[in-house]
């Protein structure tokens, strides 16, 4: 079997099981999260911390239960490194620095999970397990309470009340993410992933010496890790690392994981406000996009650009042999166009065109499916940009979901996709400027312009993938990017319950013969040039310094 082959196969085969999961997972979602009854395991926790999960919440209450959760996740995971080198299981590594320690929290909570560390040679078992792979579980939940509010948004009417924030994380966390995560990690186990905690030791020689590696409860964090989008790996390698992804099976399970949910959310969306067809219009549009990228990432890695490139079968380098050029391009794309950031390659070696396009899957705000909750919130306001571009057409008051979009409304979308490339492109303009930051780039030119680039787009959209050349462990980057991250998750996130605020008190619209279809395939090809052309003008002058010049060199 052929290389190009293999790669068509593992992406057929990929459609197929996430074609059947689909439907089932996305109405379970919707039922988990209208259901007014609560688990005794849920009763405990709302007891634990004195939460009314019966008490509906203004987007105003909401948005101060997301934050203050937030901020004490933060505190606690910057603690818990500060204090590493006093507690058990340490494994004999020290405290971690400030600036990383903030860096890191930041990452976590964020569902960023940004690494300027190795780590397993600084992060010992209570770190990684019960800060970690803690953080892992509720920063998903967080993003996916965040969703399903803007969903109740269109879905109510005359009423500001948004659902329960603490409600909604725990049922998120209990019902849906723990109970996938414990199958994901026993199919990882029994595809060869460890799961263990067991100390440092030696595994041979290795270049005229010894190698050690420390073991830990991989299995556990690499199904959480991609199951919620988050990407932090337990060893520098990631998902490239035989201990965390033994096999072409295990690879392309974890790319499943890393789907599932935001895909099945577009379901559990069509069944929330009401209309089922509204979800396969944002199925069909996402659909679009990812399987766009995959045949674009999968062309230029495998075209032939030389001799070298002829007789390895393609652009080999950086890319495990485990896993091929097919089963790498696979998950490059899946892993940027979420919020996920996991890598079982390196994108600085992937060609040119090819990292431009793991960057420009990332500054389409991750929403081909996106983030666990993320893409989806991130997407829907997408699909308000758009009805407001239809309605300026036909010189109609833009609706969406019989919602009309007004003003305010707008106001909000607008602000919403104006975030990240503010961050991004000011970022990497002063780290440019400055003579500082530049020195922490492996390469010059265009590439090195795209490390720098990479980095600050990863922060800022909650990636937290890199280009694997940027030293990003500075006190600049890991103060920058720690900001970028705080910044890129939380600041989106008040425009997104503000505008649910504003949705849910409407009064609802009746359909009429000159209503716009947003059910139809004519909608979702207006939200995919909508979704391509507000990124390109965004992004293309910085793109074509970097990635684009690169590639056309």
């Amino acid at each position: 079997m052929g290389p190009v082959l293999a790669g068509v196969l593992q992406l057929l085969a990929l459609i197929g099981a996430l074609a059947i999961v689909h439907v089932p997972l996305g109405n379970y979602m919707a039922k988990v999260y209208s259901s007014d009854k609560h688990w005794r395991v849920e009763k405990w926790i709302y007891k634990g911390i004195g939460a009314n999960p019966d008490t509906e919440m203004r987007w105003t209450a909401y948005l101060r239960g997301v934050l203050a959760f937030s901020a004490v996740g933060v505190l606690f995971l910057y603690l818990l490194q500060r204090l590493q080198g006093v507690l058990p299981g340490s494994l004999g590594f020290a405290a971690i620095d400030p600036d990383q320690a903030f860096n890191t929290a930041v990452s976590f909570v964020a569902n960023t999970n940004w690494q300027s560390y190795y780590g397993e040679q600084a992060m010992g078992h209570v770190v990684q397990t019960g800060g970690l792979a803690v953080q892992n579980f509720v920063s998903a939940a967080v993003g996916m309470a965040v969703a399903v509010a803007l969903v109740r948004g269109f879905a109510r009417s005359r009423t500001g009340d948004l659902g329960n924030f603490w409600a909604d994380l725990v049922r998120g966390t209990v019902r849906v993410l723990v109970p996938l995560a414990i199958i994901g990690a026993v199919v990882l186990v029994a595809g060869g992933a460890i799961q263990n905690f067991s100390g440092v030791h030696e595994v041979g020689q290795f270049m005229g010496g010894t190698q050690e590696w420390n073991g830990g409860a991989v299995a556990s964090q690499e199904a959480i890790k991609e199951l919620g989008t988050n990407g932090g790996g337990y060893f520098n390698a990631n998902s490239a690392h035989p201990f965390e992804n033994p096999t072409p099976f295990t690879n392309l399970f974890e790319i499943f994981l890393i789907l599932v949910i935001p895909f099945s959310l577009t379901r559990t969306f069509g069944v929330l406000v009401g209309s089922v067809k509204q979800g396969y219009a944002i199925l069909a549009t996402v659909v679009t996009i990812w399987i766009a990228f995959v045949g674009l990432m999968m062309w230029t890695e495998f075209a032939h650009h030389g001799p070298a490139f002829e007789i390895a079968g393609g652009a080999t380098e950086g890319k495990e042999v485990r896993f091929g050029i097919g089963g790498s391009s696979l998950f490059a794309v899946s892993t940027t166009l979420t919020s996920t950031g996991a890598v079982d390659s390196f994108h600085s070696s992937f060609t040119g065109l090819g990292g431009g396009i793991t960057m420009l899957g990332m500054m389409l705000g991750e929403i081909a499916p996106g983030g666990v909750g993320s893409g989806l919130y991130g997407i829907l306001i997408m699909a308000i940009i758009a009805v407001f571009i239809a309605g300026l057409m036909v010189g109609r008051t833009p609706e969406y979901l019989g919602k009309k979009i007004g003003t305010r409304e707008i106001k909000l979308a607008a602000l919403y996709i104006l975030v990240t490339p503010a961050l991004v492109l000011v970022l990497t303009a002063f780290a440019m400027a400055l003579p500082t930051p530049g020195n922490s780039m492996t390469n010059s030119g265009a590439h090195g312009f795209s490390e720098i680039l990479y980095a600050y787009t990863s922060a800022a959209n909650n990636n937290g993938s890199a280009f694997a050349g940027l030293n990003a462990d500075t006190q600049w980057f890991n103060s920058t990017l720690g900001i970028a991250m705080l910044l890129g998750r939380f600041v989106p996130m008040v425009f997104v319950l503000a505008l649910a605020g504003s949705l849910a008190q409407q009064k609802p619209v009746p359909a009429t013969a000159g209503t716009l279809r947003t059910d139809k395939p004519l909608y979702a090809g207006l939200l995919v040039g909508t979704i391509i052309i507000i990124t390109g003008l965004t992004y293309f002058p910085a793109l074509a310094l970097g990635p684009l010049a690169e590639g056309l060199a």
